[in-house]
């Protein structure tokens, strides 16, 4: 999950460079194609899925639509919501992976681990608003963060969904066709933008950002993801999304887009002293 946060972070990065050459839908709609692609080498490589994989295949449906609805609904959100106010409501998305933890798997959230997801919060908020109290109190929920909040709620339940619907699948042929499957629902919904983009005249960094999603930011993190999960609590595996802002500050520092004020190392250091909790034995 350490690396699932790094390589997600850097998405973010890439992604507001690229945002302005192509239509979201039609970004992630290639991106989840060549992800699925890469996955089926990966899986025929070691001998193919196997048909005990496809028993209830609307379990991958299910899986899918939830990361999908992320997506989609973030980047709606994106239209009308500040990436700021947009990025401290994802902050909420670790507290309701507990609660959903414990509806659908009985997980239980101990006290340390409690305070170690207030922590995380605090230290992600304080690198979110780059420690400026003011930019704190001008925080403002509009029309894009409530659409956000919902694809929230989907990325919180995809973790414990996973848990829930995995019956003993490997986690790479288990990954293969949730991404297959949030593929088709993809397509399906953003047919009319892929028809519409002129792909010839796309500039080299929405190429580069298509590669770099379909590689690392959706092939390699839906296999993180989903092994982190089944050996996770919930509230653990979403936890480590706290330093995503950590992350994408250092992404920025090596795109050359700007040094953070010293002030934000505070919250950098307040989500590692979180992670450290929880990665301490609940004994």
């Amino acid at each position: 999950m350490l690396a699932f946060s790094a390589l997600v972070a850097g998405s973010f990065s890439l992604g507001s460079m690229a945002a302005p050459h192509i239509a979201p839908a039609a970004l992630n709609a290639v991106r989840f194609a060549l992800a699925s692609v890469v996955l089926a080498a990966l899986v025929l490589g070691r001998g193919g899925a196997g048909r005990d994989s496809l028993s209830a295949p609307w379990r991958y449906l299910v899986l899918g639509g939830l990361l999908i609805a992320y997506f989609v609904l973030m980047f709606e959100g994106l239209k009308t919501g500040a990436p700021v106010s947009m990025a401290a409501v994802f902050t909420l998305t670790p507290m309701m992976a507990a609660g959903f933890g414990w509806v659908l798997v009985r997980q239980r959230t101990t006290p340390r681990m409690a305070l170690a997801l207030g922590i995380g919060a605090v230290g992600a908020l304080w690198v979110i608003f780059r420690a400026d109290l003011a930019a704190l109190r001008a925080f403002h929920i509009g029309g894009g963060e409530a659409i956000y909040f919902v694809g929230c709620i989907s990325h919180a339940l995809y973790a414990p969904m996973v848990r829930r619907l995995n019956r003993g699948e490997q986690t790479l042929v288990f990954s293969l066709w949730t991404t297959l499957a949030g593929t088709a629902l993809l397509v399906l919904w953003g047919w009319s933008d892929l028809r519409a983009t002129d792909w010839g005249a796309l500039p080299g960094i929405v190429w580069i950002t298509i590669l770099y999603t379909s590689l690392a930011a959706t092939a390699v993190t839906t296999i993180l993801l989903q092994f982190a999960a089944l050996r996770l609590p919930s509230a653990k595996v979403m936890a480590y999304t706290f330093l995503t802002p950590a992350w994408v500050t250092v992404w920025e520092i090596v795109l050359g887009r700007g040094i953070p004020p010293v002030l934000v190392l505070g919250g950098v250091v307040l989500t590692v002293i979180a992670l450290a909790l929880l990665l301490e034995d609940d004994g």
